[in-house]
């Protein structure tokens, strides 16, 4: 078996070495100091043959787990020795191995949803099994969270990690009756947003550009359908989430605060299957079945709202609607290969009276090949396109507006398994983007809008990463390795050029900043590369196991985003644009630092789950006061580098089993930005002090529960508390020529009213379901029970007739009743 390893060993070490000329092919006028790809290359020498060390005569347990009704692939499921400290997870592909002594083994195989099994295995050469789960539940398969992997691991070093998966139990009540899996993301603790009815999720203090949204493997630069109100994912056609907060794999990069990974359905490979719901603003339908029978198989899930069908039954003109598609067609080739192609199509449509109309939404596509090389090494090519459009319409103003950001993309992934204790993981990822800050032409000829095109801008993000997971000892585990990334900002139409390279110059007068002035642009070939970004990212966590119900876990990640969105609201709009890292804009530095503590009670019946971080991210954008946004083709000219840190306490109490089930999350944080001068006479921001984050919620409380009254009847809940968004009052006003101009305190120093609201939930099986293919559900809900009106915003106006200031609460939601109804055959 060693020998056999050694030569994966020196594969792996020649293509390391020619890192170098790899880096060349890509750029010919960019190579690898000769230096520093040799110390590269030592390094995996000494690592590698350290990990050869501990190879030892071993027999391999593999094999692939899959549902036994749908033959689909399952994700996440527990597989375990028993009477032994090995055990794996299934990956996306339902695959897994462990390296074991010969030797008798009881082989333990559950996952919540699914009936148990146990096989006995003897074990005295490699052996692998195909083995299917049977569901076990009737009930219509819904999306619910669950915490590291189903069941607290107290072994993998792998902590800050959040799953959502599609299971048979009670779905987490939700504005408007529509399971929504962003929306349950916001009941675990470090996850929040800015409030009803607003896009995005903020993860440990960060900002919503600071996570990294996966589909597939296919990034998506919006989450959101209807400005926040629901998310872009449809939950009958997601098969699992992942949200990882620290710790994060060397796999991924590129965002400072959170990498969410969503993998779609595989269709049913032995027959027809549909499901779907209606509701009250929106319904949506899965049709799944095989193309060839246990070979291939394809699923196509489509979703629509149509509130606005109500308004044209009164003649009122005015519409706002969402639609998504999603497919994904599965083929089996060999045992060794399989091809799979999914693709997301959504849209979201505002009309008023026809003369204004705002249409965006992604598109995105990715062709996965996984293919195994051998028992030891498996791989997965992904090829993918990402494509987020903005557009917008104003008659009576007489112009339409483009903008987006396009992402194509390649990335090769291995997973090796080099001995019973040692897995590694590396891989390369290519990718190329294009931004269109925006377009802008007349929309009729007597508009006196002239057409323009604001600077579009390209550049390549590369990436090279390897990780190891390692059993050190039986209680100490550890996983560590880094990715090398590279980023390069390509020529484009239009470069300014200032003086001594300031486009911000301070006025020590006014104590303000303004515009420096233009003294010349260059035009510069999208061929050739303008500037170059190059870090390295380490990346280590460990879990040392205290006894059989404890263990303490640590990590830490360095992190560089290349991309930002030039926004200056706490939330994201459809109109916000993605710049990325260039002359002018340095790339985003983030470290995080976590440890925690983490027990099982009573079997596993309970669970405690305890972290604390500090996070610190260098190069974060500020903006100077009145910055304008919009259509600004010099944004160099109103942007601040400045410094964020974001530290903070989560606890997840956990009732894992019987007919009670649910979780109390509370978060105790703090999130907060500085902005200093660049010259000992400038103020910077806020007079370089710290001030709260738009998003800064020092505590955050949520409790959930379901019960199971009986086989028809069961019932939910959840209650959230948050403290009040800071935000930014007035303090006073003064009148200059006859004008009104309100005075206003230090930023983000006021908040908004805490944060409440309680929802329930019940759903009603019918008892015909059983012993038939046709099978449906009732889900009744009520949102907000007690009618909190939570503030969106508070704004201030002066009243005409006792010429006072006044304040105005803006609420989004009361009290809302919903009622779905589900079907599947």
């Amino acid at each position: 078996m060693k020998i056999i390893y050694t030569s994966n060993f020196f594969f792996l070490l020649g293509k390391i070495y020619d890192l170098k000329k790899t880096f060349c092919i890509m750029n010919k006028k960019v190579s690898l100091p000769e230096k520093m790809v040799k110390s590269f290359y030592l390094f995996f020498c000494c690592v590698l043959f350290f990990m050869m060390g501990f190879a030892q005569e071993t027999v391999k347990l593999s094999g692939k787990l899959t549902d036994l009704e749908t033959n689909e692939p399952i994700f996440a499921a527990n597989i375990l020795l028993e009477n032994t400290n090995k055990g794996t997870f299934t990956d996306e592909n339902g695959y897994f191995e462990i390296k074991l002594s010969p030797d008798s083994y009881k082989l333990v195989v559950s996952l919540l949803g699914y009936q148990q099994i146990t096989k006995e295995i003897n074990l005295k050469a490699d052996k692998y099994l195909e083995i299917s789960l049977k569901q076990g539940s009737e009930s219509l398969g819904e999306v619910i969270i669950k915490q590291s992997k189903k069941e607290l691991n107290l072994r993998s070093p792998q902590m800050s990690v959040n799953t959502l998966n599609a299971s048979d139990i009670k779905k987490i009540p939700t504005v408007l009756g529509e399971s929504d899996v962003i929306k349950s993301l916001l009941l675990l603790p470090g996850v929040s947003n800015s409030g009803e009815g607003s896009s995005g999720f903020n993860v440990r203090g960060g900002a919503a550009d600071q996570n990294l949204v996966l589909l597939d493997e296919t990034t998506l630069f919006s989450d959101s359908h209807l400005f926040g109100f629901f998310s872009v994912f449809n939950p009958e056609a997601v098969q699992s989430l992942d949200l990882y907060k620290g710790g994060i794999p060397a796999k991924y990069g590129g965002r400072a605060s959170s990498v969410l990974t969503i993998q779609q359905k595989k269709g049913n490979k032995k027959e027809f299957k549909a499901s779907g719901g209606i509701g009250v603003v929106s319904s949506r339908l899965v049709l799944e079945g095989p193309i060839q029978k246990n070979k291939s198989s394809f699923l196509v899930a489509g979703r629509s709202s149509y509130a606005h069908l109500f308004l044209k039954l009164i003649d009122n003109p005015n519409s706002a609607y969402f639609y998504d598609l999603n497919t994904k067609f599965d083929f089996l080739i060999n045992e060794n290969n399989s091809l799979t192609f999914s693709g997301y199509f959504g849209r979201d449509v505002f009309n008023i009276n026809e003369s204004f109309k705002n249409t965006y939404g992604n598109t995105s596509t990715t062709l996965q090949w996984n293919h195994q090389f051998s028992e030891a090494i498996n791989s997965n090519l992904y090829a993918s396109f990402s494509d987020y459009y903005f557009g917008l319409t104003i008659d009576f103003i007489g112009f339409n507006w483009e903008s987006g950001i396009r992402n194509y993309a390649l990335k090769y992934d291995f997973n090796h398994y080099l001995s019973e204790n040692i897995q590694l993981n590396y891989g390369l990822n290519a990718s190329y983007y294009q931004f269109n800050p925006g377009y802008i032409d007349p929309s009729r000829e007597d508009s006196g809008i002239i057409e323009k095109q604001l600077t579009k801008k390209y550049a390549w993000e590369n990436s090279f990463y390897v990780d190891a997971e390692q059993q050190l000892s039986e209680k100490l585990n550890v996983s560590y390795g880094f990715r090398l990334n590279s980023f390069y900002r390509l020529g484009q139409e239009k470069v300014n050029i200032y003086e001594n390279d300031q486009p911000l110059l301070f006025n020590e007068n006014l104590k303000i900043y303004e515009k420096a002035p233009i003294i010349d642009t260059l035009e510069i070939s999208k061929g050739k590369i303008t500037n170059t970004f190059f870090n390295l990212e380490p990346r280590i966590s460990a879990s040392y196991q205290l006894n059989e119900s404890s263990s303490v876990k640590a990590s830490y990640q360095r992190i560089n985003q290349y991309l930002h969105l030039i926004s200056n609201t706490d939330a994201p709009t459809p109109l916000d644009v993605w710049a990325p890292s260039g002359r002018y804009i340095e790339p985003q530095k983030a470290d995080q630092f976590a440890v925690g503590y983490f027990k099982k009670f009573a079997d596993n019946t309970f669970s405690l789950e305890t972290e604390a971080y500090y996070k610190n991210i260098k190069n974060r954008l500020d903006y100077i006061n009145g910055a304008d946004l919009i259509a600004n083709d010099a944004i160099e000219q109103v942007i601040l580098p400045g410094e964020s840190r974001a530290y903070g306490l989560e606890i997840l109490f956990r009732k894992n089993t019987g007919k009670l089930t649910g979780w109390i999350a509370y978060t105790l944080s703090k999130s907060q930005q500085k902005t200093e001068g660049r010259t000992p006479e400038e103020i910077g921001i806020n007079n370089e002090e710290w001030y709260n984050t738009g998003w800064d919620k020092p505590h955050d409380i949520s409790l959930t529960a379901s019960y199971e009254w009986s086989k028809k009847w069961q019932f939910g809940a959840n209650f959230v508390y948050q403290t009040g968004r800071p935000t930014t009052y007035p303090n006073g006003k003064y009148s200059y020529n006859d004008i009104t101009v309100p005075s206003f305190s230090s930023r983000n120093s006021n908040r908004l009213p805490d944060f409440h609201h309680l929802d329930i939930s019940a759903t009603y099986v019918p008892s015909k379901n059983i012993g038939r293919d046709w099978k449906t559900e009732w889900v009744f809900s009520i949102y907000n029970l007690y009618n909190r009106r939570n503030a969106a915003s508070i704004s201030f106006s002066e009243n005409d007739d006792t010429m006072r200031t006044e304040a105005t609460r803006l609420s989004i939601f009361g009290i809302i009743p919903a009622v779905t109804f589900n079907f599947k055959f």
